[in-house]
């Protein structure tokens, strides 16, 4: 390229908007007014060249490997890619558009590379290990032990110590893996914006509740159907269809298009796109010297032994499923009792499950759901926090966001005042938008640099419905709303050092944990009675209420660790084979073998599991959520045992032991600081109901 190119780019980027430091409060703030879809690439692409230039003068230091030049130089490497990378992230969940997909195509496998040039870097390994093994990291601190420990093992397990020919052939499979995740996730979406249910006649709203035959009208004029209503093909509208809808039908149409997301034999079919990750994933481990990708992938992990994991799956399995042999017989009861022919099928459990727990419990999820507004239930898990934590929350109007629905709060130490940190709420479904919920971190805690404040949101897909109503939620929707704030209360509270530490960096079968456990708080007297109101005369729920809700505790417990652990089992067998297979016949192979309920299917089938297939994230660590489980069953009974859940003792506990220390100890030596010892499954069979063996 001649010098008047090159002047050209270096004009062009020095005007790019992603390249610039973010400025304003609080340490600077991503400006979306200025980003633009087109700036991506050329950003993306000078800041990968920046941060190889930075890793290549760590590593080329004539200096002796110290902690400060090496490590904490590593540390902080990269930054204008990590703030180019947090908006890309945020593009690419909640504003993918045909425009962006494109970039987003080209940039992954890029991004890939980046890790590969990383971990493949003779010298900066040679240096890593050279001050690893060394006598003088016996004088570091803790902390710096501990993330010297980290880089080592990292790098050792992402090949480092392979020879040149074998690096090759990794950094090639990951380069393909980042492309097929892309390629995955953009076909899932699509299914998700382009299949619907649409609601034709008076009849097809039949036992509706108002408010989400509302939300239904208004999305069908917000895609201009010419139909009454619409039900989008996501769990937030598909869900409670299948739980109120009275015309069965329709109901089994919901189910279809749900289930068949990305399983259409169409342009957007995911199943040879999968097939691929696997094969491509067991080549990756087997290079990397280990049998299959499930003893890759669980090598850094707490549990570590892919069978460990089995076991704990099959010992909660068939109570959970003895449970819903119970359930059904009670729901097939009601079908012939008002004169139905059928068998119970999987289009038919929530519907005659709801009407099994208002015969047995006389509740109403319909009733209930009046009472659960969704920023009532927000403002209830920001007085959580400041019960536990002593944290405070001031919404800021002048933070720029990437959509109009997206609020921001400063996040402070309500004693002192102090910010701690932001947090993003994006809780609507739209257009673009991926499913589901979830935490992101787009810029993590540390004091490297002074004092950086971490950047956290929670995204979720609530239906909107009208602007003059509120948004009224499921008692499970508001669980998983609590959940998500668990997870981003570990990235607020984080207060360590080092950034490759922080927050929610730790094992990936202990990072549910802080978030299942905040789902306990949702059903406290103290929440319930300030922030569940009814939404028309702003009384609190009856005593009745919540005493019925405490008794339906349990009820479908089954039925939800039957979803879950199913499609845990499914995960764990794909990645512990190294054979090409066949999706459709692995899924039916491993559930006949764990005698699954025909009633149920699984909570992600193999073709949608975007858990495992849009990133190695949860690949083989779809336990994680039972296995953190136990961990946060045992926990709360911390609380049980002590003043009851707002204990202030043990809620100091877990502040300093779990959610600030991010990954700076072993998590589980961090565990047992908490609570004293290691976790205790009895707890999780005590938590569901089910039967603890002797």
């Amino acid at each position: 390229m001649n010098k008047e190119k090159l002047a050209a780019v270096g004009d062009s980027n020095a005007e790019n908007p992603l390249l610039k430091e973010w400025s304003g409060p609080y340490g600077g703030v991503p400006d979306f007014t200025k980003y633009k879809i087109s700036d991506f690439k050329p950003a993306i692409e000078s800041a990968i060249q920046e941060k190889l230039t930075e890793l290549d003068t760590i590593a080329n230091n004539p200096e002796e490997p110290t902690f400060e030049n090496t490590i904490t130089a590593l540390e902080l490497s990269g930054e204008k890619l990590d703030r180019i990378h947090a908006v890309y992230g945020i593009y690419r969940s909640n504003l993918s558009t045909p425009e962006f997909n494109v970039v987003d195509t080209e940039m992954s496998p890029k991004l890939a590379e980046i890790s590969d040039k990383l971990y493949q870097n003779e010298k900066l390994f040679s240096r890593i290990e050279t001050l690893y093994k060394s006598d003088e990291s016996k004088k570091l601190t803790k902390e710096q032990q501990r993330l010297l420990w980290v880089y080592y093992s990292d790098f050792v397990r992402e090949g480092a110590e392979l020879n040149a020919d074998d690096k090759k052939k990794v950094a090639k499979i990951n380069q393909e893996l980042a492309g097929l995740f892309t390629l995955f996730s953009q076909k899932l979406l699509a299914e998700e914006n382009g299949q619907f249910l649409e609601l034709k006649t008076e009849a097809d709203f039949d036992g509706l509740p108002d408010e989400f035959k509302n939300a239904a009208i208004a999305e069908a004029k917000e895609r201009n159907l010419d139909v009454l209503g619409c039900i989008g093909n996501t769990r937030s509208s598909i869900e409670p269809f299948l739980t109120f809808s009275d015309q069965r039908n329709l109901r089994e149409k919901a189910f279809d298009i749900f289930v068949k997301r990305g399983d259409n034999k169409n342009e957007n079919d995911t199943n040879e796109t999968l097939v691929s990750i696997l094969k491509l994933r067991a080549e990756k481990a087997k290079i990397l010297g280990f049998t299959n990708f499930a003893e890759w992938s669980l090598s850094n992990k707490m549990a570590k032994d892919p069978q460990k994991t089995l076991d704990l799956m099959h010992s909660v399995w068939k109570p959970a499923v003895d449970k819903v042999k119970n359930d059904v017989l009670a729901m097939q009861e009601m079908v012939e009792a008002a004169g139905g022919n059928f068998k119970i099928q999987p289009w038919d459990y929530r519907y005659y499950a709801e009407k099994v727990r208002k015969a047995k419990y006389d509740l109403d999820q319909n009733e209930i759901k009046q009472y659960l507004q969704l920023e009532n239930l927000r403002e209830g898990m920001f007085w959580t926090a400041g019960e536990l934590f002593d944290l405070g929350f001031k919404q800021l109007f002048d933070v720029p966001v990437y959509h109009q629905d997206v609020r921001v709060w400063e996040v402070n130490n309500k004693l002192t005042g102090e910010p701690i940190g932001l947090w993003y709420f994006d809780p609507y479904a739209r257009v673009g938008k991926r499913s589901g919920a979830w935490m992101n971190s787009h810029r993590d805690q540390q004091k490297i640099k002074g004092k950086v404040l971490p950047i956290v949101s929670n995204n979720c897909n609530f239906i909107k419905g009208n602007s003059d109503e509120p948004v009224l939620i499921s008692w499970d929707d508001a669980t998983t709303l609590f959940h998500e704030f668990g997870h981003a209360l570990h990235g607020l509270c984080s207060n360590v050092m080092y950034p490759s530490l922080s927050g929610t960096s730790v094992a990936r079968d202990y990072v549910e944990f802080p978030s299942q456990l905040l789902e306990h708080w949702l059903a406290t007297p103290e929440v319930l009675n300030k922030f569940a109101l009814h939404y028309k005369t702003n009384e609190p729920l009856s005593q009745s209420l919540v005493e019925r809700i405490a008794l339906a505790a349990n009820f479908n417990e089954g039925f939800a660790t039957v979803e879950t652990i199913s499609s845990s089992f499914v995960d764990m067998k794909l990645h512990l084979t190294t054979e090409t297979i066949d999706p459709h016949e692995f899924e039916k192979k491993v559930l006949s073998e764990i005698n699954m309920p025909s009633e149920i299917v699984m909570r992600h089938r193999i073709p949608q599991f975007a858990h495992i297939f849009s990133s190695d994230g949860y690949a083989a660590g779809y336990y994680s959520y039972l296995w953190a489980d136990v961990i946060n069953a045992d926990a709360y009974e911390a609380f049980l045992e002590a003043g009851g859940p707002f204990d202030k003792n043990i809620s100091e506990r877990l502040y300093k032991t779990v959610l600030s220390v991010g990954n700076t100890i072993d998590n589980e030596e961090m565990y047992e600081n908490f609570r004293g010892h290691a976790p205790n499954s009895d707890a999780l069979m005590r938590a569901r109901n089910f039967p603890v063996e002797s």
